[in-house]
């Protein structure tokens, strides 16, 4: 054969189609269906909370150009976390591959295909979705939200009555009236104060969230909208002592119809004792009630960052972030010893909505001299769509959701268990010096008070404070602060150190 016939056939065959490969028209059955029953229908099925069922072709093909969209601009399925670095478990993000595939299908007219090729649906658990709880507890009376009104935070009181220590693997919340639980905080109590409270309310629960004097109360955790229940890492346990009562500090988003609330809590135990002890490293600490959030109208990138550095050696299992509607992007890197940068999380584009616990797929290990960064960033401005205000007002830190908080929390082990100690009290300093340096920049707070008791030690009146006059509380500190080394400390060269304290 020779070079011209191989030619002549080439453009024969190639121009007729014959012998080219075809290319496959994308169907349902075989390509569409095994994206969305492992990514859509856990939620979207009966009893789930997807508003619509995606169980069957005429389900989906109902709603094929929506899915489309919500596919294509990554808004379902609802996954936010991002890392460079580590992967997360149970993502719920499609491949750029899958997008296009539910694109071209929709394109083509969305066609069933060959029903034998149909894939089975997975087969999901119902109900508890951590398979069947060691104890089932609810509340024994409902409580009544109303129609509107300013948000409601309540706690609630749950008998556990254990004859006996308990070691908590886990624990699924199940909200009787999903559409106004936002999220809800769980701790024990021992001191019998919690019921105390309850008694004295005429209706169900009691206010003032959270607070309590620390004796005989310990978290275990939370729920927040958009959550999944999950265990905790093999070796990890929380300690549930025998009599304690269970208390749920709830927030309620009311949602223009009355409600009844009756949570359902199902709890998981395990026989073994746990092998180490853990703990969360909030950046922000008390989601940024410390930070001196304060949004003006129209700001679009209003940011608070926060550093930690670690005392010990730890590894982090899991990663969460919070903030209400102005909340636009949160990251938390982790900078090691030997000058390399990780990405424990970046959630890019905030939704108030989605609030997950995120589970690392293997234990991040994070040693010493480790410096934790965290950035958050709130959008004030008119172009947020998710904006409650039109226009937009100033927002500062607070309980309501049209106010703002914002944090993120690092869920680690201690290398060696017997430093956990060393962990809560770097812990706690950090917390107060975010307290420090709140009552610092204060105006007319403590800030203004110790420069006012700086400068009265100026008695020959120039305006300066010599280091013959400066007085002892503040000796130590002179040179550090005299920043031109005149061997004086003006007015401006102590709000600037002030400024340093309080940054």
């Amino acid at each position: 054969m020779n070079k011209d016939t191989l030619i002549l056939g080439a453009l024969i065959f190639g121009s007729s189609g014959l012998g080219a490969v075809e290319k496959k028209p994308v169907t349902f059955t075989e390509h569409i269906a095994p994206i969305i029953f492992n990514n859509c229908t856990t939620c979207h099925r009966k009893g789930e909370g997807g508003p619509f069922a995606f169980t069957t072709y005429a389900e989906v093909a109902k709603r094929a150009r929506l899915i489309a969209r919500v596919t294509e601009s990554r808004y379902m399925p609802p996954w936010h976390a991002h890392s460079a670095d580590y992967k997360f478990k149970d993502e719920r993000r499609l491949t750029e591959k899958q997008i296009d595939l539910i694109a071209q299908w929709v394109k083509t007219g969305a066609s069933e295909g060959d029903p034998k090729k149909l894939p089975a649906l997975p087969k999901f658990t119902l109900g508890w979705q951590l398979g069947k709880p060691d104890l089932v507890v609810k509340m024994d009376e409902a409580y009544t939200v109303p129609a509107e009104g300013r948000d409601i935070y309540r706690s609630f009181v749950v008998p556990l009555n254990l004859p006996e220590n308990k070691w908590l693997k886990a624990m699924e919340f199940r909200p009787g009236a999903p559409s106004v639980v936002h999220h809800s905080l769980f701790r024990y109590d021992t001191t019998g104060r919690a019921r105390r409270l309850d008694e004295r309310s005429e209706t169900p629960g009691f206010t003032g969230m959270g607070r309590q004097d620390g004796r005989g109360a310990t978290s275990l955790g939370g729920w927040a909208v958009g959550g999944t229940a999950r265990f905790l890492p093999e070796g990890l346990a929380y300690r549930l002592p025998k009599d304690s009562d269970l208390v749920m500090d709830m927030h309620f988003h009311l949602s223009g119809k009355a409600e009844k609330e009756v949570s359902t809590v199902g709890l998981y135990f395990t026989d073994k004792a746990p092998e180490n002890t853990f703990t969360d490293i909030q950046m922000p600490p008390s989601f940024g009630a410390l930070s001196r959030v304060d949004i003006p109208a129209g700001k679009k990138d209003y940011t608070v960052n926060d550093t930690f550095t670690l005392p010990i050696d730890v590894e982090a299992f899991g990663v969460s972030a919070h903030a209400h509607y102005l909340g636009k992007e949160l990251k938390m890197t982790a900078n090691l010893p030997d000058g390399k940068t990780r990405e424990l999380i970046w959630i890019k584009d905030w939704d108030f909505s989605w609030q997950e616990q995120y589970h690392y797929e293997d234990f991040v290990s994070l040693p010493k001299g480790t410096r934790i960064d965290t950035k958050v960033v709130w959008d004030n401005s008119a172009e947020n769509p998710n904006n409650p205000s039109n226009p937009p007002k100033r927002v500062r830190w607070g309980l309501q959701s049209t106010d703002e908080m914002g944090s993120l929390s690092l869920m680690v082990k201690p290398k060696r268990a017997q430093e956990i100690g060393s962990l809560n009290t770097a812990m706690r300093q950090h917390a107060r010096d975010h307290s420090v340096a709140r009552a610092l920049q204060r105006e007319g707070g403590l800030g203004a008070r110790i420069l006012d008791a700086a400068m009265r030690s100026d008695r020959n009146g120039d305006g300066k404070v010599s280091r013959a006059e400066v007085p002892r509380w503040l000796s130590n500190r002179f040179e550090r602060i005299d920043s031109n080394a005149d061997g004086q400390l003006s007015r401006e060269e102590l709000q600037k150190a002030l400024s340093r304290l309080g940054n």
